[in-house]
């Protein structure tokens, strides 16, 4: 059985959060944030893909797992309904399904993280992909 692991970086230092990846093993880091923009330090694409690289860990970014902007601004509220809502009708679209092809190969390649921003996977599209999609998986939560 295949173990995924997800964090979210919210209130994180970049020091912090990938002391947390190294201490669980993870070998990849899957990006599943629609714009992998960040307000905060050293969590936008290009830096934290070469912080990464530095501890040896890899970089992926699967742009079509991530969630439309009706979807954060629910998150945001704590409104789970609509953002289930909403990445439901992600998930349907094929560029999404074809991403989540995608990262269930990647993840079963070497150990795995799922990123996004909120810090508690139950106001987070990652745990509603890996619902959807991550059947026979065992999910780990990381917390920075």
């Amino acid at each position: 059985m295949t173990t995924i692991f997800t964090i979210g970086y919210e209130g994180a230092t970049v020091d912090g959060f990938l002391a947390t990846l190294k201490q669980a093993g993870v070998a990849r880091l899957i990006d599943v944030r629609a714009l992998p923009l960040s307000r905060r330090p050293g969590f936008s694409k290009s830096p934290l893909a070469a912080a990464l690289r530095e501890v040896g860990i890899d970089y992926v970014h699967l742009k079509d797992l991530g969630t439309p902007k009706r979807g954060r601004d629910a998150a945001k509220k704590g409104d789970v309904d609509t953002l289930r809502d909403v990445y439901d009708d992600q998930l349907a679209l094929p560029e999404a399904q074809a991403a989540a092809a995608r990262m269930l190969d990647l993840a079963g390649e070497m150990p795995s993280v799922l990123l996004c921003y909120e810090r508690d996977p139950c106001h987070c599209h990652r745990t509603l992909l890996l619902e959807a999609v991550g059947q026979g998986m065992t999910v780990v939560d990381l917390y920075v």
